[in-house]
């Protein structure tokens, strides 16, 4: 069971509070950021760790916790920063971000970072490992459910495909796999450097469940979710989301794939992210 099992209107509140994180987070990096990537993610990863995943600081070794694997590791740091809201690690690790010597790097490192279950960052990892992971779980009886988040861009990568082979082959319903959909890469939209389309139909191809839902809304996110089915099939969440979500200057911009607030910048988004008076 989720400890925090937050209403809808508190996991809008902690997506404010993780938003002012990541802003603050990369101005302050020395290595830049995933700021647009980190920012997509928020309604996702905080709808999980707030409310779905059977899974806290507490039970971190627990072999029936489920499992989150943050596969689009160059946004580790709206992952960081969603782990420190939930209270994995203390917040003033957030200070440290890419520093020398920190306990959070710039992709995440399963020996360094509580709550991290997977070192990710090579795009194209994370759902391999995540079947296997959920394989071992169906072999086990375990209750556990494996959760992996993939950017869209990564679904240029084979390995994505072969895994997907797997996971249909062994009818692993204990799999669910949430398409971070915000379309755009490093370089420019998807559709112009590798265009995935129709992404739904390639994945009911291989024999997965498809669902889609907007995930930048927080009652879309959470009721899809809520009603993921163990049907004999690996499921497969689309999320539309927009790159950079929840502040205006950098919605939807690819220049800030690898981009950090400067100056007056900080400013101006964390005056979008107050608190409604």
């Amino acid at each position: 069971m989720n400890p925090y099992q937050l209403s809808i209107d508190a996991l809008v509140q902690k997506t404010k509070n993780i938003r002012r994180k990541i802003i603050c987070l990369n101005a302050n990096s020395p290595a830049g950021g995933h700021t647009g990537a980190d920012l997509s993610q928020v309604e996702i990863v905080t709808a999980l760790y707030f409310r779905i995943l059977n899974c806290s600081p507490q039970n971190l070794d627990d072999p029936n916790r489920d499992i989150y694997i943050q596969s689009k590791g160059h946004a580790a740091g709206g992952l960081y920063c969603c782990l420190a809201e939930a209270g994995y690690f203390p917040e003033s690790w957030l200070q440290t971000y890419q520093y020398a010597n920190s306990q959070l790097p710039g992709h995440p490192v399963r020996q360094k970072v509580p709550g991290v279950e997977l070192s990710s960052g090579a795009l194209g990892h994370g759902l391999p490992v995540a079947v296997g992971l959920a394989l071992a779980a169906k072999k086990d009886n375990s209750s556990r459910t494996i959760y992996v988040l993939t950017g869209d861009g990564e679904l240029d990568e084979g390995s994505n495909w072969e895994a997907a082979l797997v996971a249909a082959h062994y009818k692993l319903d204990n799999l669910v796999i949430i398409n971070d959909k915000n379309k755009l890469q490093l370089a420019g939209a998807t559709k112009d450097i590798m265009n995935t389309e129709p992404l739904a139909d390639k994945w009911r191809a291989f024999n997965l469940n498809v669902v889609e839902c907007k995930g930048n809304d927080m009652t879309s996110i959470v009721n899809t979710l809520e009603n993921i089915q163990r049907q004999g099939k690996p499921n497969v969440i689309i999320a539309h989301t927009e790159k950079g979500a929840g502040i205006s200057f950098i919605q939807g911009k690819p220049e800030w794939h690898h981009r950090t607030p400067k100056g007056k910048e900080i400013e101006l988004a964390l005056e979008e992210l107050k608190d409604e008076q």
